[in-house]
């Protein structure tokens, strides 16, 4: 699915790899709504099998809105892994402080079946990994 930039619209999502590194990257943008994480699960299941990737990012950089509850946030997070996923990590771009909150919450509730780290800047995910020049791009 392409990004969409309307905020009065649903968010849109991208999945982009980074080859080289092997990091699977997740872009949102619009407002996020829990079909959009519905069609996120579905899809990024498939990219990650395809791409085992050593470790993914989220990145809520170009999110305007979200209408998830918490409740929703805490079931996602309650849910078994794929077995291709599990002690691999993961980390959120989460620049505002609902962004962060939510992904925290996601983040402790999720946190022994999915390692994470919760940071505020593309920047700073990179630096968890290693990573000073990323290769990322789109997947079909």
């Amino acid at each position: 699915m392409a990004l969409q930039s309307r905020p009065d619209m649903p968010g849109g999502f991208r999945f982009d790899f980074d080859g080289v590194n092997k990091i699977l990257l997740l872009r949102l943008e619009g407002r996020v709504t829990e079909e959009t994480l519905r069609d996120i699960y579905i899809t990024g299941g498939k990219y990650w099998t395809a791409t085992m990737p050593r470790a993914a990012i989220v990145d809520c950089s170009s999110v305007t809105g979200t209408a998830i509850s918490s409740d929703r946030i805490r079931e996602l997070a309650r849910r078994e892994p794929m077995p291709d996923t599990v002690g691999r990590l993961r980390i959120i771009v989460a620049p505002t402080t609902l962004q962060y909150g939510l992904a925290r919450m996601f983040q402790l509730v999720g946190e022994a079946e999915r390692p994470m780290i919760v940071v505020h800047t593309m920047d700073e995910a990179l630096a968890e990994l290693g990573v000073q020049s990323p290769h990322f791009e789109p997947l079909q």
